[in-house]
């Protein structure tokens, strides 16, 4: 158990590294009206924890595993809202770039956690 969750904390490292730079260096404008970082951040945190939730309770109750992944989803997209409110939320007037560097995070974490969760919800 802590093998694979070490191992998906080393994926989601470079995951982090690899799509960080890539949008860094694809979006020409620099000028962000919230920190690309900390969104990166959260994510990459956030999944992990995600991860690691499903695995305790699949291991202790593999039956359940589903609803914990589930439930902790959306708990990851609540706590996404409160914290980035003010930066994000608050502004109506995001670009294009900026607005595909909100999602495209979101889905490639989001991606990554559901691959991994049904390669384990499926060995169990």
């Amino acid at each position: 158990m802590i093998k694979r969750i070490l191992l998906f904390l080393l994926a989601l490292v470079l995951l982090f590294i690899v799509s960080y730079f890539l949008n860094s260096y694809l979006v020409i404008e620099e000028n962000f009206s919230f920190s690309l970082l900390s969104v990166y951040l959260f994510h990459t945190i956030a999944a992990l924890i995600v991860y690691a939730v499903v695995e305790f309770v699949a291991d202790k109750m593999p039956n359940q595993a589903g609803y914990a992944y589930l439930a902790s989803i959306f708990i990851k997209i609540g706590f996404f809202v409160l914290i980035f409110n003010t930066t994000v939320f608050a502004n109506p007037n995001l670009t294009k770039p900026e607005r595909i560097s909100l999602v495209a995070p979101l889905f490639l974490f989001l991606i990554t956690e559901a691959v991994v969760v049904s390669k384990l919800l499926n060995s169990k």
